[in-house]
């Protein structure tokens, strides 16, 4: 790759990730952002990633925010990826399904035999044998090029480990980022784990939380939880939107429909019955609002997901459309008239925040989401007045939302303002934050 020349040298940070471009979806987004933007604020980044991962998603369209010049580092590993397919008994070259792990789903026995093993003989997960190969790699690495600074991204937390181990080698600062809690994770204890294993990934967890130099959470109740864990600093550094989403549609521009689109994967928990329901009423009650309606889901779509549609008698207001890239999504975001996210309804509902959120909120369209109202998504959005949240069994309320936003819709008022809460939320903020954090880490101004 080509030289870059700067009027100052830059530090380096070495970012550990698994999820990389071609790899797809929102977790690669992250740091493929944060990348994208560090030249900016004094940091060249050096990325490490795994050669030819098991990847669900492959999106290639990510490829074109990487900067020239940016250093790629890549070592193989073997994953237990062939031993899943034929323990389920998928076709051969089938990818593991996002969604197997997801909540209301019931397993076979085959299933259930897989969790066993990956939860109880893959720990931290099903990447642990990606670690010493790492290791190695990149303490050779850093005796030949200096490095400043470390940051992990995690899940998988085996990226965690590697930059523990790394740390413990060369004793260069270093950052754990974590996109998703560990052992806090809504389903861990799905992964039918002995006690004997509970208590590894709690041990291994404690010692990434406690030798760090400093942990990065999503969200402020990722925060408490992790200080109930660790005496560690903790900084919250959300998940963003890029400033080349398009804001302040025209008119002529969106959906001739009155659609409420979802993006994303959708599994049991996240079943927007509520929504479902809300239609039936609509349906009864002959409603104009069913002139216009479509319901757009867009990616990987749980079958249970297809009963409930049918089992409510909606099927004729829902479209669905399979997994798209990146810059495509962009494009069904930003043509919706109405979007729709769903928390899952977990034990952990109130901490959630997805990460597509912040790019929803930067289209200006408004958003009905389905969760608790005093949860950290519902306070994004009340801050930004970004949309509606609904409890997920307030049926009455979801009805009276669509009727209210239907009737901006035939009126041609239905759009979001811009305003400074939403600003915050930029790529470009968040990575000045996070390199402010690499500096202090280096007691560097």
């Amino acid at each position: 790759m080509a030289d870059i020349t700067h009027s100052s040298p830059l530090k380096k940070v070495l970012v550990i990730t698994y999820y990389w471009p071609p790899a797809g979806g929102s977790g690669v987004q992250r740091w493929v952002k944060f990348v994208k933007y560090f030249r900016d604020f004094g940091w060249e980044p050096v990325v490490f990633t795994i050669k030819d991962g098991e990847y669900s998603l492959l999106d290639e369209s990510l490829l074109k925010d990487i900067p020239e010049g940016v250093e790629v580092l890549k070592v193989p590993a073997w994953e237990p990826h062939k031993l899943y397919m034929k323990l389920f008994g998928n076709k051969k070259g089938e990818k593991i399904h996002q969604n197997f792990l997801s909540g209301g789903k019931k397993w076979t026995w085959k299933e259930a035999v897989g969790v066993f093993i990956r939860g109880n003989f893959f720990i931290p997960d099903a990447r642990m044998f990606w670690i010493r190969p790492s290791v190695n790699f990149i303490t050779d690495y850093i005796k030949q090029h200096k490095i400043d600074a470390i940051v992990s991204s995690g899940p998988p937390h085996s990226c965690h480990v590697i930059a523990l181990k790394v740390k413990e080698k060369t004793n260069i600062p270093w950052i754990a980022d974590f996109r998703d809690p560990w052992t806090g994770i809504d389903y861990f204890d799905d992964l039918m784990l002995t006690p004997l294993s509970k208590l590894f990934h709690k041990r291994l967890e404690q010692k990434v939380l406690n030798q760090c130099n400093t942990i990065v959470a999503v969200g402020e109740s990722n925060k408490r939880d992790y200080q109930l864990l660790t005496q560690n600093t903790i900084e919250v550094i959300p998940n963003g939107y890029d400033i080349e989403i398009a804001t302040g549609q025209s008119f002529q521009e969106l959906d001739k429909e009155f659609t409420i689109t979802y993006l994303g994967a959708m599994n049991a928990s996240r079943n927007p019955e509520v929504l479902w329901k809300a239609i039936q009423l609509l349906i009864k009650e002959n409603s104009a609002v069913l002139e216009n309606l479509k319901v757009k889901l867009v990616g990987s779509i749980e079958a249970k997901i297809f009963e409930s549609i049918e089992e409510h008698g909606v099927g004729k207001y829902v479209s669905h459309t399979s997994y798209v890239p990146y810059a495509e999504a962009l494009k069904l975001q930003n043509q919706a008239q109405l979007l729709l996210i769903v928390i899952n309804n977990t034990y952990n509902k109130s901490t959630i925040v997805p990460g597509k959120i912040y790019e929803n909120i930067a289209s200006l369209r408004p958003i009905i989401c389905i969760g608790p109202k005093d949860g950290d998504t519902a306070k994004i959005i009340d801050t930004t007045a970004s949309g509606a949240v609904v409890e997920y069994d307030d049926v009455p309320f979801m009805k009276q939302t669509l009727e209210k936003y239907y009737h901006q819709y035939l009126n041609k008022a239905l759009v979001n303002e811009p305003n400074e809460n939403i600003q915050k939320y930029s790529r470009k903020a968040l990575t000045e934050r996070m390199s402010s954090l690499l500096n202090k880490i280096t007691q560097q101004p």
